[in-house]
């Protein structure tokens, strides 16, 4: 059976969105100049820190904190849209400070990621109406794990609250937008919240400087307290003669070193550091017309050097380089045993100098 065409006359209306009316009622008029500008942004930030500074803490974020402490598995995070997005940062801080977190998407959980949830884990649900359809769908399959649910939310009447062990109430806010829609002031307030649960989480436990190094190698801090161990060249790559040993040798065990480090440790015959022959030091004999390559390197090695401990914080080894202006350090144990080599080179790699 032929459709029948349509035409101006029998086209079909489209119906206005529900509160579509409502929202273009309320959107204002283009800004007129840059004071104008300047003066709604901060306006923004207002309405953004009132609405953080306007959250009550109390009984459910302690709570919340001790159901965190005593978490066995790990700390779920979940949420939509841009709660969603500030339920990422949130699992994203928890784990660079020492609790295991991972962040689960209520769309994807439906459909097999609620395997990552498990007994022993606390969730961590994050919706400013408390209504989002994708969160609530999770809620009796949390209840059937066992798993309880701190439920980060602008209302204690909604059904995410009603359906959670804890509630943290950030209230009802209004957005910093002309039309009262995009999330602003209570994402910033759902980002707070996370925050002073995290921090305060963290303020719990002994949890220092070197533990969250150890979390961030690649960064500023975690260079900051990275030791010569984790540095230094060591094994195959530690050039080591004997205090005998002819010069022609010490420049053949320089020159075969991975690497090719500019320098050799001397050590007797325990092992112990007893000079050290540098590239520079090879340059000068050369200088003065005294390349016997047959005498000992004990002879014309440098003696005393200035060493370090494998336990050295890098920052104070490098500083000392600087200052004495050598590019290679000796690195010693504590019986004074050559146990590797720190040079320069491998500390402009790593962005200390």
């Amino acid at each position: 059976m032929a459709r029948a065409r349509r035409t101006p006359a029998n086209k079909p209306r489209l119906r206005a969105l529900p509160g579509r009316e409502t929202a273009a009622a309320r959107v204002s008029p283009p800004l007129e100049d840059d004071e104008a500008a300047l003066t709604y942004a901060r306006g923004v930030l207002e309405a953004e820190a009132r609405a953080i500074v306007g959250v009550q803490l109390g009984e459910s974020f302690l709570k919340a904190l001790g159901l965190l402490r005593e978490c066995q598995g790990q700390a779920v995070v979940t949420g939509m849209g841009k709660a969603g997005l500030i339920g990422q940062k949130l699992s994203a801080t928890l784990a660079s400070t020492g609790i295991r977190s991972v962040f689960l998407h209520p769309a994807e959980a439906v459909h097999g990621d609620l395997g990552r949830v498990g007994r022993g884990d606390v969730i961590l649900a994050l919706s400013n109406s408390g209504s989002t359809e994708e969160l609530l769908r999770l809620l009796p399959s949390f209840r059937r794990l066992g798993t309880p649910v701190i439920a980060i939310t602008g209302g204690l009447e909604s059904p995410l609250a009603r359906g959670a062990d804890v509630v943290l109430d950030i209230g009802r806010i209004e957005e910093a937008c002309p039309m009262g829609l995009v999330p602003t002031a209570s994402t910033a307030a759902l980002h707070a919240v996370g925050d002073a649960l995290a921090m305060t989480l963290l303020r719990s436990r002994e949890f220092g400087t070197e533990e969250y190094a150890l979390l961030h190698p690649g960064g500023k801090l975690g260079r900051s307290v990275q030791r010569v161990f984790e540095v230094m060249r060591t094994g195959p790559a530690n050039p080591v003669v004997r205090e005998t040993a002819k010069l022609s040798e010490v420049v053949a065990v320089m020159t075969r070193t991975p690497g090719r480090p500019g320098a050799t440790n001397v050590v007797d015959r325990q092992g112990r550091l007893v000079g050290i022959f540098t590239d520079g030091d090879l340059r000068r004999l050369v200088e003065q017309g005294r390349t016997d390559f047959t005498v000992p390197v004990r002879e014309v090695m440098g003696r005393q050097p200035r060493c370090v401990s494998p336990e050295t914080l890098v920052l104070t080894a490098a500083a000392q380089m600087r200052e004495i202006k050598v590019d290679q350090l000796p690195v010693v144990d504590a019986e004074g045993r050559a146990v590797g080599l720190l040079d320069v080179q491998d500390l402009l790699a790593a962005r200390f100098l």
